[in-house]
C-alpha cells in the first residue's frame, strides 16, 4: 500500500511574521515527531489578513522563506505555508511556499477573493500557473482558499499528475460560510478524484482575538479537513487551533478513478 502522512496545522496567524515563523517551527516539530512527511499551514501564515500586506511582503529568497526552508530541512519534511511576495506592479502576490527534501516551488493564488464585500485584488496581484510538486513520489497540487470555487483548477492539477491537492485557506466568516467550505472541499475532491487536504486558519474568536477592521477581512473559521477522492470526509477539525496527522492511502485514488473516471469522461470540446 502506498501512503503519505500529512499534517495540518490549523493555527491563528498574527501581525508579526517572526512570531508566525516561530509558530511554524513549533507545529512542524510536533508534526514531524508524529511521522508526517508533508506539513501544511494556512493561507496567510506569514501575516494575517486585516492589515497592510505590502510592508511585510518578502521575496522568495528573503528571510521569512529562508526560515521556513531551514525548519523543513531540520525536520526532513516538506512544508507548505502561505506568505506574501512583492509583485511588479506594487501589489503583493498571495503565495504558497512548498519546500523540503526534493521540493522547492511556489504557487501564486490564481483566483482572488473579490467577493462578500472584500476586494483582495486591490492589494494582491493574481498568479496564472497551476503548480504540482512531488512529495515522496506523490503528485501534490497547490491551491489557495477562494480557488476552491473553481473546479477547472482542480481538474487541471489532476491532469498534471496530482493525487493530492493541498488547499491552504483563510476562509471568511459569515452566514452559511462554513457549510459552503464543507460542500466545496467535497465537490472539488469529486471533480478531481484527488485527496483534498484543506488547511484553514483557526477562528481567531476561539483564541479571544477580535477583528481590527470591522470584520471585513477573511481571518479564518477553522474546519480544516481531509476529503477522500470519493468525497468522503476523513477528518474535520472544529474552529479552534489544532494539529492533526492523517495517513492517506494513495491506492484509493486509483480505485476511485477506475470506478468513477470523470477525468476521462470529460467533454473537452465543450470548453
Amino acid at each position: 500500500m502506498s501512503t503519505l502522512r500529512v499534517a495540518q496545522a490549523q493555527v491563528t496567524s498574527g501581525p508579526d511574521p517572526e512570531e508566525n515563523l516561530r509558530l511554524v517551527a513549533e507545529q512542524t516539530a510536533w508534526a514531524a515527531a508524529a511521522g508526517a512527511r508533508l506539513v501544511t499551514f494556512p493561507e496567510a501564515t506569514m501575516r494575517a489578513f486585516g492589515g497592510p500586506l505590502g510592508p511585510v511582503a518578502q521575496p522568495l529568497d528573503g528571510p521569512w522563506a529562508d526560515g521556513v526552508r531551514a525548519i523543513a530541512a531540520r525536520h526532513d519534511v516538506v512544508v507548505v505555508a502561505g506568505m506574501f511576495t512583492p509583485a511588479p506592479d506594487g501589489r503583493v502576490t498571495n503565495t504558497l511556499l512548498a519546500t523540503g527534501p526534493g521540493v522547492e516551488a511556489a504557487y501564486d493564488k490564481i483566483h482572488l477573493y473579490d467577493a462578500f464585500g472584500f476586494a483582495e485584488s486591490a492589494t494582491v496581484a493574481p498568479g496564472d500557473t497551476p503548480v504540482v510538486v512531488r512529495v515522496d513520489g506523490v503528485g501534490v497540487g497547490l491551491a489557495t482558499c477562494y480557488d476552491v470555487r473553481f473546479p477547472d483548477l482542480f481538474t487541471a492539477l489532476a491532469d498534471r499528475g496530482a493525487e493530492v491537492v493541498c488547499l491552504p485557506a483563510s476562509w471568511g466568516a459569515g452566514p452559511g460560510k462554513v457549510e459552503q467550505w464543507q460542500l466545496l472541499t467535497r465537490a472539488r475532491a469529486l471533480d478531481s478524484t484527488c485527496f483534498v487536504v484543506a488547511t484553514g486558519q483557526a477562528d481567531p474568536l476561539t483564541s479571544g482575538i477580535l477583528p481590527t477592521d470591522g470584520g471585513a477581512a477573511p481571518t479564518g473559521v477553522g474546519h480544516s479537513c481531509v476529503v477522500g477522492p470519493d468525497g468522503t470526509v476523513l477528518v474535520e477539525l472544529g474552529g479552534e487551533p489544532d494539529l492533526v496527522v492523517t495517513e492517506l492511502d494513495l491506492d484509493e485514488v486509483g480505485r476511485v478513478r477506475s470506478a468513477l473516471p470523470v477525468l476521462l469522461n470529460r467533454r473537452r470540446d465543450l470548453a
